[in-house]
């Protein structure tokens, strides 16, 4: 044994042994204990509630796997089913409805559609409003389902009709402030065609001719003042078997053998009524009528030539 374990040992056997020792507990005790004990209870009734909000948002939301609510997440890219509102813009390439059911854009204003270029700047603007739908862009074209015709195209130059038949069923016609060229107006079976201009002249010109055809009914050409039927090269030809020249001018006719026969006869008879008469053109190209004769009866001195 050494020196140390010696006095070591000795010395712990001369120590004085008492039986009443004092002993201090370890740990929380008292209102420290009650403390601890009511914050981790809330803290476990704060917990159980945040769970139960947790699981009644996800069920009000509709949380799924999908997506969320009504808006699901595909291969295909994002689906929105129902009635949805965006309060931010939104940037898509496209947008399409089911098969079964259509597309419906509702605002409390007004739609707009705007198409941009590469830079940012608005090329194209489509604007569906309360009062008027208006469309800005370099050219507007309406095209046909199947194959794609060009139904109405119009741009800064002209406005394209591609339809195979152009109806007008207001009741005041078509209004054209300018000239229409079109190679083939016609009306509907059983109505009438009718060419009006109410203030000023009518003019239908063609370098080739110009050609009226009423096939099961009249034709009548009305003006106020005066109808020309000009024809510069070539000829005005009527085909008809009656032509007739109503409201001519009558023209009067006297000789002197007229004159001495007409003296000569009694005064108790009666000259026979003039029935045939003989159509008469004066120089500046008037017509009128001549009572007709054995020979020519028309004049070109005649009253109807001089006061034309």
């Amino acid at each position: 044994m050494t020196r140390e374990q010696y006095i070591l040992a000795t010395q712990q056997n001369s120590l004085p042994r008492t039986e009443n020792s004092q002993f201090y507990p370890v740990g929380i005790y008292g209102w420290r204990k009650r403390c601890l004990y009511f914050f981790v209870l809330l803290l476990l009734v704060t917990m159980i509630v945040n769970l139960a909000m947790t699981i009644w948002i996800l069920k009000v939301m509709n949380f799924t796997v999908d997506g969320m609510g009504n808006l699901r997440v595909t291969k295909k890219g994002v689906r929105l089913e129902g009635i949805s509102e965006f309060l931010l813009p939104l940037y898509v390439k496209e947008i399409h409805s089911r098969k079964d059911s259509p597309l419906v854009l509702q605002s409390d204003r007004n739609v707009t559609v705007n198409a941009r270029n590469h830079m940012g700047q608005l090329t194209g603007q489509l604007t569906v409003g309360a009062d008027a739908v208006e469309a800005q862009c370099k050219r507007f074209e309406v095209r046909t389902s199947e194959g794609g015709k060009v139904l109405f195209s119009a741009d800064e130059d002209e406005i394209v009709i591609g339809a195979d038949r152009l109806k007008v069923t207001g009741t005041e016609g078509a209004v054209f402030g300018h000239s229409v060229e079109t190679p083939h107006i016609r009306a509907e079976p059983s109505q009438d065609l009718k060419l009006e201009s109410p203030t000023r002249s009518l003019v239908m010109e063609a370098p080739r001719g110009v050609q009226v055809n009423a096939a099961a009914g009249d034709l009548r050409a009305t003006c106020r003042k005066e109808l020309h039927l000009q024809s510069t090269e070539g000829e005005i030809f009527l085909n008809a078997d009656t032509i007739r020249l109503g409201n001519l001018p009558m023209g009067s006719f006297s000789s002197s053998s007229s004159f001495s026969s007409s003296s000569s006869s009694s005064p108790s008879s009666s000259a026979p009524r003039q029935t045939i008469y003989e159509l008469c053109a004066c120089p500046n190209g008037k017509l009128y009528l001549s009572p007709a004769g054995a020979g020519s009866t028309c004049q070109s001195s005649s009253n109807i030539c001089l006061w034309s």
